[in-house]
């Protein structure tokens, strides 16, 4: 369950989760691996996108402040 409390932010999983196997348990936290990794894609998108509102010469600044 390591890996899965690592994913889940240092939190332990629910006493139920103890019923799953190890294979679950793998499963279960690439999944929730690949749903953060899925929405931080999407908000770098959304990011990308809505810097398309910003006049040209400010991007880069504005690029700077938001993304460090």
């Amino acid at each position: 369950m390591g890996r899965l409390s690592a994913e889940l932010g240092g939190t332990r999983p629910p006493a139920s989760f103890a019923e799953l196997d190890a294979g679950e348990l793998v499963r279960l936290a690439e999944a929730l691996e690949a749903e953060r990794a899925r929405q931080a894609e999407g908000l770098n998108q959304a990011a990308e996108e809505a810097l398309g509102l910003v006049p040209a010469l400010a991007r880069g600044a504005v690029r700077k402040v938001l993304f460090r």
